[in-house]
Parts: structure tokens; sequence; C-alpha cells
């Protein structure tokens, strides 16, 4: 397969955009480094650097509590970027972003917000064979906490949802579906619109992890038909410690804070207390201001750059991956669904992929191996675990040369 004209395929914005962020620039164990492991942290592009360190130096001050010129200047920045994440999934109203410390938290609210106040003994919880442990240990503590029970749609050796599995397991008494946009362990992208669609035929409300989904596609939570969404800023170039629950209002209208403390309260007395509007009163507590803040500049770098042309990048280079992965004697590929986002997981003949993670990371090539947090999908494959390469705008075809040659070597070190 030819490599990727990144120039003349995808516009300068992509081509250049290596250049913006350091982290790229340095040399591992004196080779150049090739970061292949974006679905686990992606790296920050300098705007996304200096927005943070310009708060800590010019702004540091604590949110919504201040009349004091820090405290305004910190309030419109933070506030600021509720309204870019807004725009960035499309919700009907900034009440709809609740900002969170990522994925894991975002789903967690819902499993005790939602879930555990309105579930009991014969209520179902419907999740896939394919997600994340974060969109599974929540369900089954608050099935712990009800009685309720967690179902588990199947997968097919490809790492695609048996669909008709899953169409069939609604018809019991499912009271959510939650479900990936995009495998982290193998790529898979779900149907998501056919997926919600008959969920809500079955009055089942919808959460999604889209973790990996908001780095890589054109997310409008409107046109998904969605209940909930959540996500991370550092799977989008932004910092850690910062995320996102989207929630249709008039579900999150009717669910109690998730917990207690300053800012999600209007008044309290030791009678009772009157808790804040939507979105204040699930955020209590002193925000990861800074982290909010990077990730609205991270929504600002992926808008300049269009995530059609991210998509389009990605698309080419991960078929680009695929093929090159293909002509190395030994390789297998792990997750082969027709509809795949920028991940490939693979083994090489019998070698342990932490060996060939270590192998690799000798020649400067920066992959993730293991169970990926999916302990079940390795299950479900038989395996303990595989190399995964992922990923980003900021990859090129010189990124997986490199990876092919360092794969070359270690089956000759191993022989």
């Amino acid at each position: 397969m030819n490599r990727p004209q990144q120039s003349s395929d995808f516009g300068t914005a992509i081509a250049n955009c290596r250049n913006d962020f350091p982290a790229l620039k340095q040399s591992v164990n004196g080779h150049p480094l090739t970061y292949l492991d974006s679905a686990a942290s992606a790296q920050q592009p300098t705007v996304v650097i200096d927005t943070v360190a310009r708060y800590q130096r010019e702004d540091h001050a604590n949110v919504h509590r201040g009349v004091h010129t820090l405290s305004g200047r910190a309030t419109d920045a933070y506030e600021g970027a509720r309204d870019k994440l807004c725009k960035f999934v499309n919700a009907t109203s900034r009440t709809e972003i609740v900002l969170t410390s990522g994925t894991t938290e975002a789903i967690n609210l819902v499993a005790q917000s939602f879930c555990r106040p309105r579930f009991g003994p014969g209520d179902q919880i419907l999740i896939t064979h394919l997600e994340h442990h974060s969109n599974i240990v929540p369900w089954q503590i608050v099935c712990e906490q009800t009685g309720a029970e967690l179902v588990v749609a199947p997968i097919d050796d490809a790492g695609q949802i048996e669909l008709e599995a899953l169409f069939e397991m609604m018809q019991g008494k499912v009271r959510l579906l939650a479900i990936g946009h995009v495998s982290n362990a193998l790529g898979t992208i779900n149907p998501l619109r056919q997926i919600i669609e008959q969920a809500h035929q079955h009055d089942i409300p919808v959460l999604v992890d889209g973790a990996q989904g908001v780095p890589h596609l054109r997310v409008d939570v409107q046109e998904l038909g969605c209940d909930f969404y959540a996500f991370s800023a550092h799977k989008m170039f932004g910092p850690t410690g910062s995320g996102v629950l989207f929630g249709r209002e008039a579900l999150l209208e009717e669910m109690p804070p998730y917990q207690g403390g300053g800012d999600m309260i209007l008044e309290v007395s030791f009678d009772g207390t009157i808790f804040n509007e939507l979105p204040h009163k699930f955020e209590a507590g002193t925000p990861n201001i800074s982290g909010v803040i990077g990730h609205g500049a991270a929504v600002d770098y992926l808008q300049a750059i269009g995530m059609q042309d991210i998509h389009d990048h990605e698309t080419a280079l991960h078929d680009y991956m695929v093929s090159e992965l293909g002509k190395i004697d030994g390789i297998r590929l792990i997750g082969t669904a027709e509809n795949q986002a920028s991940v490939q997981s693979f083994m090489l003949n019998d070698i342990h992929p932490h060996d060939l993670g270590t192998i690799l990371d000798q020649q400067g090539v920066a992959i993730r191996t293991g169970h990926h947090c999916a302990m079940p999908v390795m299950e479900r494959l038989g395996l303990p675990g595989t190399a995964r390469a992922s990923l980003a705008l900021y990859n090129n075809s010189a990124d997986i040369d490199r990876l092919t040659e360092a794969l070359e070597k270690a089956r000759r070190i191993f022989g």
C-alpha cells in the first residue's frame, strides 16, 4: 500500500501539526520518539500547555466565589471552556455539560445518581463484551447496591458486537444501556445511531463511553440521540483530571446530587440544604480549574484543524499501518472490525506483549502492552493481552515505518 501523502491529502494544518507537540521532538534511548500510545493518553500541543501555564501564572484563583479580578478572570475562563465543550458535542444547552475529573467519574455519576435511586431487583443494566473497565465496574457496584442484574451482549471474533443478540437482550427488563463509542482495545467503532434508536424503541436510556470517540470522530450528541455521553480531556490533547458528562437536561434535573460540598449548593442550614441549579449541583468542591481551561484550549485546537480532516488523516494512516503490519512474518492482527478507529492490537509469534514493548521502547517506539483495561475482551479472544499501536493526528507514515522496523528487529532477536 502506498504511504499516505499528508501535505496533499489532508492539508497543511495536519501536515504541520506535529510541530505543535514539544514532547514529540525528543529522543528516547538514542532514537527519535515514535509515540503510538495516544489511546492511553495523547500528547499536548504547545497552545494547551501555554494556556494552562498562563492561568497558573496570572489568573489562579477559585471560581464562582470571589468578587476580585483574578477570581473573575478564572471564572470567565472556566465557564468559557464549558461553552466550548457544549458547542463541540452540540449539546442543546450549557446546562447539559457537567464538568468532571474524566470519563470514569462521569460514568460513576450516572451509576450513583441516575441508576441507584431508580433500580431494584429484576432490573437489568446492559453492556457489551467490548467495554473498558470504567464502563463495567461502576455498573457492577450499582447492581450490588440495588439488586439489579448486569447483562452482557456478545462480540464476534473480529471484535464486533453481535447486533441481533444485543437487540434481543433489549426486550428483557433493561433499564439502561451503557456502550462504548470506540473500543480502546480493538478500535471497533460501534454503530451508535442504529443501536440507540433500537434502545429507545424499548424506552431504554443510553450512556455512551466516548473517551475514544471524541479525539477521532465528529461527535454530535443530538444527532446520535444518546441520553448521556462521557469523555476525558487527556485523550483529546488536553490535561489529565478533566472530563465531561453530557446529559439530557430533563434527566439531569431529575437526578439527585452525586457528591455534597461547596459550590453545589444555594443555601445550607442544619435543617436542610437547597441545591444549586444545573450543572453546578453535580460539581461539588473546588474543581480542576487549570485542567478545564486547558480542555477548552484543546477543543479550540481540534476545531482549528477540523474533525473531518483529522478523521480522514487517521483513517488513511490506520489503513497503511494495517497493510504494513500484515507484511511481517508472524504478525496476528487482533481486532479486524469493518469499521475501526486509529487503534490496532496485534501479537508477534509467541513473544509476550510486555517483552515486545520493552524491545520497541529500546528503539524509541512507544506502544501499549497488556490487557488495556479491557480484561473481558482479552478473555473472550483467549489472550493474556496484546501489543497495541494507537494513532493520533500528529502521527505520520514515518512513525509506521519505524514501528515495523522495530518489530522486524524484535522478531529477529526472539528468533
